[in-house]
């Protein structure tokens, strides 16, 4: 408590958008970024590979082994705001020009933000889109997971990791995205997780790949999953 004290001495809780001292959002920043608010909350059903036990292979004519038809699991999408404006600036800010003072600003708008934040506190874990270790030493810091650590709920580090340093997502279009993204995330201390109700938390949600991508991953421990994004994108992809 007084190293906190200490610090905000030094370096005073601000408005992550106007600058004001005293809270992490200013009462009138908050009431514009409420504009983009959506608090969307739906089902998606995603297809998961099946394991390689016996009971899940058959074997053709020509004695191939393959696969029994891939599973669907339902999984929570929640979604706060439109990616549009505002949050699209403070977004971009935050992932690209060193502002981690901003992870304060998102969770205090996740945490005062009754609706979404009582279905958050339903998972027994929370976990960060991970980035790739080169990534994140290059921003300095890997911004889904700053968010995660202010929320007051149970979070698990290094569980999902990404061993794919990849370029991108935004650089590509929809059908190279779900290519390239593809096994690029691993589980590891599958213990910590396993048939735990996990909630992954990620920043921007556009296509859905990275996503689903970490969803099925996630799914080799747990089979009850949810997906928090501070925003959704709805532009449309040709």
């Amino acid at each position: 408590m007084i190293l906190e004290n200490v610090l905000n001495l030094f370096f005073p809780i601000k408005c992550g958008v106007c600058g004001k001292i005293g809270l992490p959002i200013c009462n009138n920043c908050e009431k514009i970024i409420k504009k983009y608010e959506i608090n969307l909350v739906e089902n998606d059903y995603i297809e998961i590979e099946n394991s390689m036990s016996s009971k899940n292979i058959i074997i053709d004519q020509a004695n191939n082994y393959k696969l029994k038809n891939n599973s669907k699991i339902k999984v929570q999408k929640i979604f706060l705001y439109k990616y549009d404006d505002i949050v699209r600036k403070l977004l971009i800010n935050y992932k690209f020009n060193d502002a981690s003072y901003l992870a304060d600003t998102f969770a205090y708008l996740i945490k005062n933000n009754k609706k979404i934040y009582d279905i958050l506190k339903t998972y027994d874990i929370i976990l960060s889109v991970p980035l790739h270790r080169k990534r994140e030493i290059e921003r300095g810091y890997n911004q889904t997971e700053l968010i995660v650590r202010k929320l007051g709920l149970k979070y698990e580090n290094n569980c999902l990791i990404k061993v794919k340093n990849i370029k991108p997502q935004s650089q590509n279009d929809v059908e190279k995205r779900k290519t390239e993204i593809k096994d690029v995330f691993k589980i590891q201390r599958i213990e910590k997780i396993k048939n735990k109700k996990v909630l992954i938390l990620d920043d921007i949600y556009t296509t859905g790949s990275t996503a689903n991508e970490c969803i099925k991953t996630v799914s080799r421990a747990t089979k009850n999953i949810g997906f928090v994004s501070i925003a959704r994108d709805y532009m449309k992809y040709l």
